[in-house]
């Protein structure tokens, strides 16, 4: 070996021990119950981002499958407001375990693979994260959770130096449509020097009547409802109004009288986040999902499963995942040895009712989407296509109109993409920096029903590159 490639070879060799030497051990996880044998290292812990409050969030950091030190970071949030990332993101979707009956198996798509994963229980009072201040809840709105996002961010970093230089991605679903954007912009226009490359957001709430409107389009245009249940949306209550007087809790009886004949026939055996998927028949109604409201499905009852299929392709999916994932992080064994505790609440939720806040419901982030984009952060936008809650049909629009007011070109026609031999879902690029895409099959939690078709999109994001073709 020549001599310049044996100084770096030691150089990388010495980095990656004093990595791994600067880790807070305190935070290390030493083996989750039921955990398979694993080569890379996990963290969880909390981060306090308010002192005289007592307020802290808790997070869960997986390390990369193998070179973590060369690899990305990539921060996930779910939406709600109120759904937890880690009892949602990390272990129903794309982390590296999924819950089955008292072990964990390992997850074949996780994201891990090609990234170091941050998922942040955010806002305070989501999953394990809380505030000893009660107040706290009542006055919680988009721009007080962005701020704790931005806290917890520097003082995450302060725990993990060696994570500070990294590429870093923010990614994230539902109502992170509004977290992420918020926070990019946040990380944008502070002093906290952080190498963004990009941000995805899944079947994101970006702006209230458009995303809540399509709704009424994808029952009729996928046979949920009748033409003449449709024609009553159209004319008397569409979705976003109908919304609207539940939450002000004043229902015009043109918009009961719709409510009652299009609930009628999309029943409670249809599960709105994946309308081609089964249930799971043992749960009851989900809470998790978009915005966490029944009201906020729009004209229909809740869910009995998140968006989970039995079967999708050749991957085999579990109905009951919410169900497993509840009860595995409820056992006092597995909360020890994530370094969790309850605060203010006797039990693990994976959506919290007192997270639950409407403040900024109807608050457009499409705009704050085309900033980042102006300032040079691509953005990729994207959908499953199975999803009534916040259908690809308003997320499309909303997206094309975007690049039209930035004056962005067509880089990439929409066209079919390609995950193997089979069609992934449909893509459109503008300007090589704003991207949508559906992913063929998936629900509102893409990766949890198609794990395989959503780690490619993944890999795309982080490449920066178009998704594949034929």
């Amino acid at each position: 070996m020549k001599s310049g490639k044996w100084i770096a070879f030691v150089a990388l060799i010495h980095a990656c021990l004093t990595a791994v030497e600067s880790l807070p051990k305190a935070d290390k996880i030493v083996a989750l119950p039921g955990q398979p044998r694993v080569t890379f290292q996990h963290f969880s812990g909390y981060l306090t981002v308010d002192e005289k409050q007592k307020r802290a969030l808790f997070y869960y950091f997986v390390e990369a499958e193998t070179m973590p030190a060369s690899k990305p970071l990539v921060l996930w949030l779910n939406g709600g407001p109120g759904c937890s990332s880690i009892g949602a993101g990390a272990f129903t979707e794309h982390g590296p375990f999924k819950p089955n009956g008292e072990a964990l198996e390992k997850n074949k798509y996780s994201w891990n693979k090609e990234a170091n994963m941050l998922y942040l229980e955010s806002p305070a009072g989501v999953g394990f994260s809380y505030s000893a201040n009660n107040s706290f809840y009542s006055n919680l709105n988009d721009e007080v959770a962005a701020r704790d996002n931005l806290v917890f961010l520097e003082r995450w970093f302060v725990k993990f130096p060696e994570y500070k230089n990294r590429d870093f991605y923010i990614t994230g679903e539902s109502y992170a449509g509004h977290y992420v954007p918020q926070l990019a912009q946040l990380i944008i226009h502070s002093n906290l020097k952080l190498n963004l490359k990009g941000i995805a957001i899944g079947n994101p709430l970006l702006e209230f009547a458009t995303d809540m409107n399509s709704v009424d389009q994808y029952y009729w245009s996928h046979g949920l409802i009748s033409d003449s249940a449709y024609e009553l949306l159209t004319s008397f209550c569409n979705s976003s109004r109908l919304m609207r007087e539940v939450i002000r809790r004043s229902i015009s009886s043109d918009c009961m009288s719709v409510y009652s004949e299009v609930s009628t026939e999309i029943t409670k055996s249809i599960d709105q986040y994946d309308v081609i998927a089964d249930v799971c028949l043992s749960s009851g109604q989900s809470p998790m999902a978009i915005l966490s409201h029944s009201l906020l499905s729009g004209p229909q009852h809740s869910p009995q499963a998140d968006g989970l299929s039995q079967q999708q392709v050749s991957v085999k999916v579990d109905p009951c995942i919410q169900d497993e994932t509840t009860k595995y992080l409820n056992r006092k064994d597995v909360q020890k040895a994530l370094h969790a505790q309850l605060v203010g609440t006797t039990s693990w939720n994976l959506c919290n009712k007192f997270v639950q806040y409407m403040a900024n419901l109807e608050t457009p982030t499409i705009h704050i989407v085309g900033s980042i984009v102006k300032s040079g952060i691509p953005v990729m936008v994207y959908s499953g296509d199975q999803d009534s809650v916040i259908p690809f049909i308003g997320t499309r629009i909303l997206v094309y109109k975007l690049a039209k007011v930035l004056g962005l070109n067509t880089t990439v026609p929409y066209r079919p993409w390609f995950e193997g031999k089979q069609v992934g879902g449909w893509t459109q690029v503008y300007g090589d920096i704003l991207s949508f895409a559906t992913i063929r099959g998936a629900s509102h939690t893409a990766p949890a029903s198609q794990p395989e078709r959503s780690l490619a999109l993944f890999k795309a994001v982080l490449a920066g590159k178009p998704l594949p073709g034929a």
